[in-house]
């Protein structure tokens, strides 16, 4: 499973959260001075923050770019630009704004964070590593960063690492399933099945309805006793709750290892489960219902 983008960022306390308020400009002021211009992008980027939150991110975007005209020298006009970009899907213009941020305040762990996040969606691993690393040596304690470098690591083969990482990430948030599920699934391709088995089970307990470790699970238990009725009962559930993880190619996105896909196929051929399966098929395409990180 992948995190959030800009998560990062968003711990940190650096999205703006409050500004002042915006000071009306005197009508025969030519040339607004730099406090009224200051005043004026904080309350635009207060009104973009809040488009942000009701999902209209192109309008924010626009009132972003105007906030970065007015105040270009506040790193927290460009994460705001970068996650109002991002979410209008304009990647490379995100990448972009973070990079600007990071010029105006290169020691904030934050923006580090959101560009290794970026770079790892990107499907660039090592660059991802390298930007988080540095924000860690500064913010030893984001969990959702330690998260990104767990996937970081998975994409380049190191799982050993991975589950270093993920588990420090579960040590600091304890209600972090999404790091104890990954943890799962790097214990799982290394044949640790007894300990990928508690982990996901301990998932459920958190977030009982989470299709991800659900699935997981019900293969990791028909490996062991094909057709028991618990990994049945579990399958049944995991499609209906998220159609796209019948999709071995959505699996793989999610980090899923050869070991596993492997195994799930497997239990996906049960005839008890053809039904389910052929519901899920004509589902899938659709969205992740899943919670995010």
């Amino acid at each position: 499973m992948f995190g959030g983008l800009l998560a990062g960022a968003a711990a940190s306390g650096f999205i703006l959260s409050s500004a002042a308020p915006a000071r009306a400009l005197v009508p025969y002021v030519l040339v607004p001075s730099p406090a009224n211009l200051e005043g004026a992008g904080l309350g635009i980027a207060q009104a973009a923050a809040r488009l942000l939150r009701l999902g209209q991110a192109d309008d924010a975007a626009r009132l972003a770019a105007l906030v970065v005209q007015l105040i270009p020298d506040d790193p927290r006009g460009w994460v705001l630009l970068a996650e109002a970009d991002l979410r209008s899907g304009q990647e490379k213009a995100a990448a972009v704004a973070l990079e600007k941020a990071r010029s105006l305040d290169p020691r904030n762990p934050g923006i580090l964070f959101a560009q290794g996040s970026l770079a790892l969606k990107a499907n660039n691993p090592t660059q991802a590593v390298e930007l988080i690393q540095q924000g860690l040596k500064l913010d030893g304690r984001n969990a959702g960063a330690y998260f990104d470098l767990g996937n970081a690591h998975i994409l380049m083969g190191r799982n050993g690492e991975a589950l270093a990482a993920f588990e420090k990430a579960a040590g600091l948030r304890k209600d972090f399933w999404e790091a104890i599920n990954n943890q799962a699934l790097v214990l799982f391709e290394q044949r640790k099945d007894d300990a990928a088995i508690q982990r996901w089970r301990r998932v459920l307990k958190i977030s009982p309805t989470a299709s991800e470790p659900m699935l997981a699970l019900a293969s990791a238990l028909n490996s062991r006793q094909p057709g028991s009725s618990e990994s049945l009962e579990l399958a049944h559930k995991a499609l209906a709750g998220e159609p796209n993880y019948v999709l071995d190619s959505y699996q793989k996105e999610q980090l899923w290892g050869n070991r596993l896909r492997a195994a799930t196929a497997i239990l996906l051929s049960q005839p008890a489960l053809k039904g389910d399966v052929e519901r899920a098929q004509a589902n899938a395409g659709g969205g992740s219902s899943d919670d995010e990180p």
